[in-house]
């Protein structure tokens, strides 16, 4: 449908459903959900001119002098919210913030992957994306910062049991979602005590990111209505799995043929029985570029309580088919099924900001295209128990270990400047430094209890 048919059809179902409010939506650079709400008098013009906003005071997006915004709301991604969130009826609308002269702003993270997909079109690739989040249900007792988060329940993997207190909290979630055009392939209990997770289905990149910024407020406000808390901190307790945003990935031609399937297994050295030779190379470049994007993908200190050697979550750039501690999994090809054919990437985390996390994958995977790389040797789970000395001497690739480590790695990256830009680049670097100098001067309950009497 054409920009102007679906601001025909969205004005009409304002007026229809006697709609007051229009909450306009973007994120900031680290992926911080932002809104702002005009009246439903204004969504005609704000469509055409944008809605001014102060950018200075969003995090990573311009210095005062330069502080004059405009937020385009975007009218394929209209949704009415329930009521349950506002008073009355209200709609949401996701934005792309553009400079007072009507250029795209180089510091809007949606509208540097809607910049990195048009690329991809014009080459004649469509990316699609399928996202898997987990997340952990809290008791929430009105303290903004649980310093001993209670779970909501001790059930573990794909438990249905009458201790699944969350089990409600994700039907309710679901049918939400579902109400906003935010198709679940499935929910389900995850590892953890009080751990969800819940899949979305398959769509194109920009969609696919808009659709885990939908589904991290509809979890928030679905747990907040219910008196609890939802939280994405990739490791919130020790001892226990932490949260994953798995990504499903594939490409596409115009015609709609998945250009990851091969008929049978290429002649190519490392290739994949039915996995294409660009699959091979849209993989070794994320292998490759791993490192370099980590910051990204993982952008918090406690990201990587969660990426350690003997985990669920991987330790080191591998890939593999039935290894789930692989940084790439490439999931067993089903006969008849050769759309499906896709890739796994089991690094990112829910604390990602997911249109910078996306547009540094597929930054990557077409860098390996580009590139030709072979795909390496696959890497079983008995491989990767060898020492970290004989990992490298076969030369496979620890991912960062700290948040600290991520930063250098990004930092060099030409890579990711060129995918991000200067303004996300160096803002990223700069705040991410900011929070690892304030770690490491922290003292933490865990020295405490170790040195305190014990020197």
């Amino acid at each position: 449908m054409s920009d102007d048919r679906n601001i025909d059809f969205v004005l009409r179902t304002v007026e229809k459903r006697d709609i007051r409010f229009v909450r306009l939506w973007f994120t900031d650079v680290l992926g911080t959900l932002k809104s702002f709400a005009i009246s439903a008098e204004d969504l005609e013009e704000a469509f055409e001119e944008g809605v001014g906003f102060d950018g200075s005071a969003v995090e990573g997006f311009v210095p005062m002098e330069e502080s004059d915004m405009l937020a385009f709301p975007d009218p394929s991604t209209f949704q009415i919210l329930s009521t349950k969130y506002a008073n009355g009826p209200s709609a949401r609308v996701i934005c792309d913030i553009r400079t007072p002269h009507r250029e795209p702003f180089e510091g809007d993270p949606r509208s540097c992957l809607g910049a990195l997909f048009r690329k991809m079109e014009e080459r004649g690739y469509v990316a699609n994306v399928g996202p898997r989040i987990e997340y952990f249900y809290f008791k929430y007792d009105g303290s903004p910062l649980p310093v001993h988060p209670q779970p909501l329940d001790y059930a573990g993997y794909f438990d249905l049991t009458s201790f699944d207190a969350s089990s409600d909290l994700r039907r309710d979630t679901t049918m939400m979602l579902e109400r906003m055009s935010v198709p679940v392939e499935y929910n389900f209990h995850s590892c953890a005590p009080s751990q969800s997770a819940v899949e979305l289905r398959y769509a194109e990149a920009l969609t696919a990111a808009d659709n885990i910024v939908t589904a991290r407020y509809i979890i928030r406000a679905e747990a907040h209505a219910a008196g609890q808390l939802a939280s994405f901190m990739p490791k919130p307790m020790t001892g226990v799995s932490g949260s994953g945003m798995f990504l499903y990935q594939s490409l596409f031609d115009r015609e709609g043929t998945n250009l990851f399937w091969a008929p049978k297994e290429s002649d190519s050295a490392g290739a994949v029985a039915h996995l294409s030779d660009l699959a091979s190379h849209y993989v070794a470049g994320i292998l490759k570029y791993a490192p370099e994007f980590t910051l990204v993908t993982n952008p918090t200190v406690n990201s990587y309580k969660r990426l350690v050697p003997g985990g669920d979550a991987p330790a080191y750039a591998t890939w593999g088919r039935k290894n789930r501690s692989a940084l790439v999994r490439v999931p067993m090809h089903k006969p008849g099924k050769h759309q499906s054919t896709r890739i796994e990437l089991r690094s990112p985390d829910p604390a990602a900001n997911p249109y910078l996390a996306i547009a540094a994958v597929l930054g990557a995977g077409l860098r390996g295209i580009d590139e030709g790389l072979p795909l390496p040797e696959e890497m079983s789970a008995e491989l990767l128990s060898d020492t970290p000395a004989e990992l490298a001497r076969r030369g496979v690739v620890r991912l960062p270990s700290t948040l600290g480590e991520a930063i250098e790695a990004f930092e060099g990256s030409e890579l990711m400047r060129d995918v991000l830009g200067e303004h996300i680049a160096e803002y990223l670097v700069a705040a991410k430094r900011k929070e690892w100098d304030e770690y490491c001067s922290a003292v933490t309950d865990w020295e405490r209890s170790k040195y305190y009497a014990g020197i």
